[in-house]
């Protein structure tokens, strides 16, 4: 009978007040929904960091013609100098610390600037001797760059050291800053959202204070007066997180799992799987906000 009285009140209030329900829902799913995007974009950056830190290099690239660095001085890189950078590389105070080694040319490099730029205007005004040559190092443990940049930078023939790390990081900075961002507005919808909840409660309270009257007079319980519009909060913010949930994954199922990861196949994507790991989360916080905000709110505009 209890049961059936509380669930008889949520519907009642639910309907008397659809339109801020609706509102409600709206603003929880937008909310959470940028909450959801933050913490899949931090996904991704882990799985990334995880799967290209194993697989960049280090480049050593070689004089050229357009060279200017002090070790350049005598023109592009000699036969003589390009052994001498070979025979460091296979020595036992490198070699401990270096797992492959390939050699690029000119004509190698020109051949993968076209395949990396092939639909950019400037593709077909570029020529091999503009590239410089280069030894891609690839280490046993990325951290240990500066083992490298300190053998090969003031070598003779060596224009410039580079860990393709610090790249990876500006592209990582990147999309921190758009999850920073993500996170900032998911905030200001979040209290938006406990705004709206809190007066969508208030307005049923003040709707039904005679109901409440009459149950107070006959001695019901505060939990059993207060249920029924804490409730209603809950179920208004659940709905809205199960929305942002099932966006995100289809984001994650469609866009990334079904587009991105066909037009880039050798970049490691988060599948529409991890949603699931945010999910809870998602309905946990949209829990957790209409509660305490209906609780607060029922304890000042609703005396029991």
């Amino acid at each position: 009978m209890r049961l059936a009285f509380i669930l008889g009140e949520i519907g009642s209030g639910l309907r008397r007040n659809l339109s801020m329900v609706v509102s409600v829902i709206l603003v929880t799913f937008v909310s959470l929904t940028f909450v959801g995007a933050a913490g899949l974009l931090q996904l991704q950056i882990n799985q990334m960091k995880g799967y290209w830190y194993d697989k960049v290099q280090v480049a050593v690239f070689l004089c050229g013609d357009s060279s200017s660095a002090a070790t350049c001085a005598q023109g592009p890189v000699t036969d003589e100098q390009r052994d001498g950078i070979r025979d460091v590389l296979s020595s036992p105070t490198v070699q401990q610390y270096v797992d492959t080694v390939e050699y690029e040319s000119q004509e190698q490099a020109l051949a993968h600037f076209r395949d990396q730029f092939a639909n950019s205007p400037i593709v077909d005004s570029v020529t091999a001797d503009q590239l410089p040559e280069s030894f891609r190092v690839s280490l046993q443990d990325p951290e240990k760059y500066e083992v490298i940049n300190e053998a090969f930078s003031s070598l003779p023939g060596v224009e410039v050291v580079i860990d393709q790390r610090e790249l990876l990081e500006k592209v990582f900075s990147v999309i921190n800053f758009a999850s920073g961002v993500a996170l900032v507005i998911a905030g200001v919808m979040l209290v938006c959202a406990t705004l709206l909840i809190a007066t969508t409660i208030r307005l049923s309270a003040f709707s039904r204070r005679r109901e409440t009257g009459i149950m107070r007079l006959v001695g019901a319980s505060k939990a059993v007066i207060q249920l029924p519009f804490v409730l209603e909060g809950v179920i208004a913010a659940v709905i809205g997180a199960a929305l942002a949930s099932g966006t995100l994954w289809s984001i994650s199922h469609f866009a990334i799992g079904g587009w991105l990861a066909k037009q880039y196949p050798e970049t490691a994507f988060i599948s529409s799987m991890q949603v699931l790991w945010i999910a809870p989360g998602l309905i946990l916080l949209a829990v957790l906000l209409a509660g305490l905000s209906s609780l607060l709110t029922l304890r000042r505009y609703l005396k029991v």
